[in-house]
Order: structure tokens, then C-alpha cells, then sequence
């Protein structure tokens, strides 16, 4: 396959999981905002010291890595920029601002918006690739977001228009699972979501827990119910946990669980070993592949906490040793499968 074609359907996946955790964020957030976990109606932050509040939701996304043909700059500075992520906010931020920055500004490359469209622009050069029922459910999602006044919708009732993101988003990867041949493009495509699920998890879970942000002061962490439910909400696995432990929700018990957790699919060590599983579907030589080798001393080392809890690492501790790791392993995919498009584009360029 060549390297272009592959870059794209990889970004193509991490498009629109980005579009979809975005969406589950800000649902997550407006939960919170609701039960008044996040400082009541416009909220951002609150007095109850939880930290996924509006501006938690900027910091997740706003130190995201660009795109290719993204300005860095761009993206780092396109979501606001504020919080841990991307500095300091002059001014805390609620929900009419942060919510139609992070799901409609066509300005911002982290919107979801900006998401899908890049997301259906790669599927248009790639419908060879791709089956028909793929690129009429993306085409199909990305018109539906123009044919009705999202604005006002998200000001009335957003859990209609994060619900929309979700569904259209789970019938694309729905229809790949029944409709796409299980080669190289579909690997390459799984592994984009994959690998930004555990991002965007990891993200979710740093900013989240006590001492994630610098502004938020330390609190034991069963003192955090309702941001534990929160997120929960923003994953979709309020339902899959309950069934798991069947116990009231804790920072510490959900941290484990989207974490450890191999049997909930949206967990950082399900997302992992998928990630790894599809590398070694599309590379050749998986044995002697950098990304594929260090997936599996990571995958190892979860598996290995899964079981024993180390007194000495903090779960923030844990976030930044893994995230600091699947950045590395971003780079080596960058490096091993699209470098030589990366070449080639300059080349052209001159």
C-alpha cells in the first residue's frame, strides 16, 4: 500500500474518533454542568474543586497534535488553548462559550465540525478504498450537519446534537466491521481510532483527577463521585462499569477501570491491544516494527498494574508514564509507515 493512501486512512480514524470523544466530553461536561458538579448553568469549575468542568474539557483538547497539512500553531492554539494542556486561561470560561467553540467553530481545528469535515474530505479521495455504505454514512453525517441550526441546539438541548455524534459516528465503524475487507487499508484505518481513543481517554483521565489540573486543589479521591460519574458519562461506560464492580463510582475505581480494564472496549489497555493487533495485520515484519515492540512491552507493563496496585506511582503518575509512551509510539508510526509520504510531499512542494 502506499504510504500516502495509508497516512490517510489512519488520519481518517483519527478524525472521527476525535469527533466522537470531543462529542462524549462535552456531554460529560453537561452532565456535570446539570447536577451541579461543575458550578451550576454556564459553569467552569465550581466550588466543589472537580475538575472536568468546561474549562477541563479546553484543556483535554487544546494541546492536541495537528493534523498533516495542519499548522501546529493552529492547533495548539485553535481550542482556546487554556488549562494544563495548552496555558493558562485568562479568565475561566462556561458553557455558551466552550461548547459552540468545540463542536461548531469551523475556525478551530478541534472542533467537531472541523473533525468530520477533514474526516469526509479523506474518504472522498479514498472511496476506492473504503466501501460505498462507508462513504455514504460519512457524506450522509457530514450533511446532516448543516440542515438544521446546530447553534440553537446546542443552546436548547445539546444532548440531541452530541447524541447525533455519537450514533453517525458508531454506524461508520459498524459498517467497517460488516462491509470493509479485512487488509491493509483496514487495519491502518482501525489503528487511527484506536490509537486516539487511548489518547483522548488518557487526556480525559489526566485532566479529570486530583492534582491533573495545577488549579485544582488535592481532594481524596472517593471524595469525587459526581466527576467519577461524569466521566463515565463522557465514555459511555456507566452501564458496562455498574455490571463490572456493581459499587458507587470513585475517581480511583473508574481510573482503574478505563485504564486496566481488557474487557470494556473503550479502555486505554483495550484500545492498546487493538492498536498493536492491527500493526501487525498491515506491517510485514511486526517483529523487527519499533511501534509494534514497545505496544508490547507497554500492553505488558497494564497488565502487569492491572494486577498489583505500587504504592509508590500515583494514578496521575501512571497517566503520564502511558501518555508520554503512546506519544512516543505516535512517532514511531509516523516514522516507520508515513515518512515516505512525508518526503514525497516536500518533494512536490518544490
Amino acid at each position: 500500500m502506499l504510504a500516502r493512501i495509508a497516512q490517510e486512512l489512519f488520519w481518517l480514524g483519527r478524525d472521527l474518533t476525535r469527533a466522537e470523544h470531543t462529542a462524549r466530553m462535552l456531554d460529560g461536561a453537561f452532565h456535570a454542568d446539570v447536577a451541579g458538579g461543575a458550578g451550576g448553568a454556564g459553569g467552569a469549575g465550581g466550588q466543589s474543586g472537580i475538575a472536568l468542568s468546561w474549562n477541563g474539557v479546553l484543556a483535554v483538547i487544546g494541546a492536541k497534535p495537528p493534523a498533516p497539512g495542519e499548522d501546529a500553531t493552529d492547533a495548539a492554539t485553535g481550542a482556546g488553548g487554556s488549562g494544563p494542556a495548552g496555558g493558562g486561561p485568562d479568565r475561566l470560561l462556561g458553557r455558551r462559550e466552550i461548547a459552540p467553540l468545540l463542536a461548531l467553530d469551523t475556525e478551530s481545528p478541534a472542533s467537531v465540525v472541523s473533525c468530520v469535515y477533514r474526516a469526509r474530505e479523506r474518504a472522498r479521495t479514498l472511496r476506492d478504498v473504503i466501501s460505498t455504505e462507508m462513504w455514504e454514512a460519512l457524506n450522509a453525517f457530514y450533511l446532516s450537519l448543516g440542515r438544521y441550526d446546530l447553534e440553537a441546539a446546542l443552546a436548547t438541548g445539546p444532548y440531541s446534537v452530541y447524541q447525533e455524534v455519537k450514533e453517525r459516528c458508531a454506524l461508520f465503524w459498524g459498517l467497517l466491521d460488516k462491509t470493509m475487507l479485512r487488509d491493509e487499508a483496514c487495519s491502518f484505518l482501525e489503528a487511527g481510532g484506536r490509537i486516539e481513543e487511548a489518547d483522548m481517554v488518557l487526556r480525559m483521565l489526566r485532566v479529570a483527577s486530583p492534582g491533573g489540573d495545577p488549579g485544582i486543589a488535592e481532594q481524596p479521591l472517593q471524595d469525587h463521585e459526581a466527576e467519577a460519574m461524569a466521566l463515565l458519562q463522557a465514555v459511555g461506560g456507566f452501564q458496562a462499569f455498574r455490571r463490572h464492580l456493581r459499587r458507587v463510582p470513585t475517581l480511583s475505581t473508574v481510573g482503574r477501570f478505563l485504564l486496566y480494564e481488557s474487557q470494556y472496549p473503550g479502555s486505554v489497555l483495550a484500545s492498546l491491544t487493538e492498536l498493536r493487533e492491527a500493526l501487525e495485520t498491515a506491517d510485514p515484519l511486526p517483529r523487527s516494527a519499533p511501534p509494534v515492540l514497545r505496544l508490547g512491552r507497554l500492553i505488558a507493563d497494564l497488565e502487569l498494574h492491572q494486577r498489583t496496585v505500587l504504592a509508590s506511582e500515583t494514578l496521575v503518575e501512571q497517566l503520564a508514564r502511558v501518555q508520554n509512551e503512546l506519544e512516543v509510539i505516535d512517532r514511531e508510526i509516523d516514522e516507520r509507515y508515513f515518512a515516505v509520504a512525508a518526503l514525497a510531499t516536500v518533494h512536490s512542494g518544490i
